[in-house]
């Protein structure tokens, strides 16, 4: 078993239960995470469209999951393990560094979002990235 990839793996899940967290909670939570005004007045709104967008989120995120604790050994094989490990990890690594060229930007987000959920992002690839580099012989 790799200790990595099961933090990884528990990393992904704790952030989809987070974003569950804002589906069920609604607009304090999209405002406390930083998803921006616009999502947390269309969920007090009742609009459908910020549920739709979260729950995207939580199904990618809890795959994700899935995926790190099988390469880790904890459950079954899954099929293109090695691949979709490596782009799980691109994906962090590129999302917690693209982040920081945000910070000034007008999409909606507070520059502390973007800073935040980068380092968030870059933590959870390099904990992706050891787990992978360990595992690799054997995925």
């Amino acid at each position: 078993m790799n200790v990595f990839l099961i933090v990884a793996g528990t990393l992904s899940a704790a952030a989809a239960i987070l974003h569950l967290g804002c589906i069920y909670f609604g607009s304090p939570w999209y405002r406390f995470f930083g998803a921006g005004e616009q999502m947390a007045l269309l969920s007090e709104q009742g609009s459908m469209q910020p549920t739709l967008i979260t729950s995207g989120i939580v199904l990618v995120l809890s795959i994700w999951s899935i995926y790190a604790f099988s390469a880790a050994g904890v459950i079954f094989k899954l099929p293109l393990i090695r691949l979709a490990l490596v782009l799980i990890t691109l994906i962090y690594l590129i999302r917690g560094i693209a982040g920081f060229f945000f910070i000034n930007s007008p999409l909606g987000r507070s520059p502390e979002f973007w800073v935040w959920s980068s380092v968030i992002c870059l933590f959870f690839g390099v904990v992706h990235l050891i787990g992978l580099k360990q595992q690799w012989s054997s995925l």
